[in-house]
Parts: C-alpha cells; structure tokens; sequence
C-alpha cells in the first residue's frame, strides 16, 4: 500500500503508545490523541469462569483473570482464549504426571506416544499464553494503558497556590 500511513492488509495497527515508544512515527499530539479515542478499551465487567471449566481451572481462570484485569489487558472477548489455556494447562500437567511412572519410561513406544501428546499441550499453552500477554515477549509487545492526564495550561505554572507568598 505505499507509506501512505494505512495498516496493511491482514496486519493489525499497534496502539499508539507502542508505535511512540518505539519512535518509529513522529505523530503530531493531534494525531495522538485521534489515535488514542479510536483504540478500543476492554471491557472488564462481566468476566467470569465458562461452565465448562472443572473446579480447580475455575480458580486458576479467576487467578489469571485477576492479574490481567488489573493491568487492563483483559476484556470479555479473551474469555475463551483464557479458558483454552487454563485447560491445556491443566491437561499438560496431567500427562506430565503420567509420563513420570515408571511403566511408561521403560516403555518406549508409551513414552513416544505421551511426548507426542506433551507437546501439544504445550504448543496450545504457548499460544494461548502469546495470545494473553503472559509470556516475556508477548509482554514486550504490550501496551498498558496509562490513566488519562489532566490536561495543563501553558500559565499553570504562574499560578500561586494558598500556600505561596
């Protein structure tokens, strides 16, 4: 598409604070802020564990959840990927369990077979966790929102306080 400022197709724009962080734009505070008021918040309220998920994947849902309301870096909408990690998790442990028993590491073919089964759980994981922003890189690529500034008149600074004589 050119330079011409437009996302390409398939790509995603990157929140604005990224794009500045990384110094690869020099926006005008105009285009600043039109950015910011396009940028879709996530919608905290609301979530919750999916029926679906066992006791202890609901406490390890509202654990994670917690932690990523908190950097508002989860909305509703990742209520399904968070779910699908949970349970992935949950399985990768399970197998990791299984695989210790003595009958399946003197077996070769059982192990073979677990191993395989191990690392697709832990692919699952890993995108999942990708997807969520709880792995080291996935962090780098994040932006947590900053609560807004109130904004500043250039004579703000000439102005005295009670307390000034």
């Amino acid at each position: 598409m050119g330079n011409g400022g437009n996302a390409m197709a398939g790509r995603r724009k990157e929140p604005v604070n990224l794009v500045i962080a990384k110094g690869k734009k020099h926006l005008t505070k105009e285009e600043i802020e039109q950015r910011k008021a396009g940028e879709i918040k996530p919608i905290i309220d609301g979530i919750s564990p999916p029926d679906y998920l066992l006791k202890d994947q609901k406490e390890e849902f509202v654990k994670i959840a917690d932690q990523l309301k908190k950097l508002k870096i989860m909305g509703e909408t990742d209520v399904d990927t968070l779910a699908r990690y949970v349970v992935a998790n949950s399985l990768y442990i399970k197998t990791v369990k299984k695989i210790r028993k003595p009958s399946v590491i003197n077996d070769p073919a059982e192990f073979d077979f677990y191993t395989r089964i191990l690392d697709k759980y832990f692919k699952m994981c890993r995108n999942c966790a990708n997807d969520l922003g709880l792995t080291i890189t996935s962090r780098t690529k994040l932006v947590v929102p900053e609560p807004p500034k109130p904004k500043s008149n250039k004579f703000d600074k000439f102005k005295k306080g009670p307390n000034d004589d």
